[in-house]
């Protein structure tokens, strides 16, 4: 990506402050670590996140409700230990700037396409935190993956995850760090569209196998709205980026990673939708550039 002449988004945090492991944050209710950790895997990233899922079903015999589970994110905070933030720019990794290039585009797109409905987009706050943090919906750990947190509006993440996608998931270029941070504004945009809202609503009131299918298609929007970002953002674009995003795509879908974690893919457990499902609607975003055609909700073949 061409990020040097990018400014800088200025609506970051970088905690500093631990929550003590597993102790403080996931104790409430017994200690109850799936009460708190679930929570969080409705709307991150994924790649990290599922493979912590994918564990604790194998631990639990896969009895887990996942799509009812992902509507706590709406409540309000959890009560934990405080973080320390700090907005000193100074400090901050190259990853970490680089990061903020890639949330300053994505807010300069998102303000454009806003303005054109007569509204004003109100951004994220980006939160950098290393291994254990803290957000408005509970504990944040490294290995959860990215997330976006709607109770504070707030995306969260831990850079090493991006060393993550490159050793361990075979996944190069910088591109797919700006897919990451834009999938996850995605959910921003669902925040303030109530998108949701109307979907944890429904996963609160149907089955397991429904609650799980909707958060598919609002995983796929997220993709698809990342896509309209490069699309309307193509100054930034290199010779391969749109590859990287296809392969960072393929290497997150639901089906690659439960074989990946020697399981066998099953569709009713599926979360964030199909590595052929999440290149699909990256690619229609960066084709069309407009989000009304992320409506995924609305399409009979995803």
């Amino acid at each position: 990506m061409r990020l040097d002449d990018e400014q800088e988004s200025s609506n970051f945090e970088v905690q500093s402050g631990r929550s003590g492991g597993l102790g403080g944050g996931f104790g409430g209710g017994g200690g109850n670590l799936l009460g708190m950790l679930l929570p969080l895997i409705g709307s991150k990233f994924g790649c990290g996140g599922i493979a912590v899922v994918l564990i604790l079903m194998a631990v639990m015999g896969g009895g887990l409700n996942l799509g009812s589970i992902v509507g706590g994110l709406g409540g309000g905070n959890v009560s934990q230990q405080q973080a320390e933030t700090s907005t000193d720019a100074s400090s901050l990794t190259e990853v970490q700037h680089i990061s903020l290039k890639v949330l300053g585009s994505t807010e300069r797109v998102w303000q454009e396409i806003f303005a054109e409905n007569g509204q004003k987009y109100p951004p994220p706050t980006l939160v950098f935190y290393s291994q254990n943090g803290m957000s408005g919906c509970g504990a944040a750990q490294s290995a959860m993956g990215p997330f976006y947190c709607p109770a504070d509006r707030k995306v969260y993440l831990d850079t090493d995850f991006f060393q993550e996608l490159k050793d361990n998931m075979k996944v190069p270029g910088d591109f797919p760090m700006g897919y990451v941070i834009a999938h996850e504004v995605g959910h921003h945009i669902q925040t303030l569209t109530g998108i949701s809202d109307k979907v944890r609503a429904a996963q609160q009131r149907g089955s397991e196998a429904a609650g799980n299918a909707m958060q598919v298609r609002m995983e796929l929007q997220a993709d698809c709205y990342a896509g309209v970002w490069a699309a309307r953002d193509k100054n930034l674009l290199e010779p391969g980026d749109l590859e990287e995003g296809m392969q960072a795509a393929h290497a997150i879908g639901d089906d690659t990673l439960l074989r990946n974690a020697g399981r066998t893919p099953v569709e009713s457990m599926f979360t964030h939708g199909t590595s052929e499902q999440r290149m699909r609607w990256l690619r229609k975003g960066l084709e069309s550039g407009n989000p009304a055609d992320c409506d995924t909700f609305s399409a009979t073949t995803l």
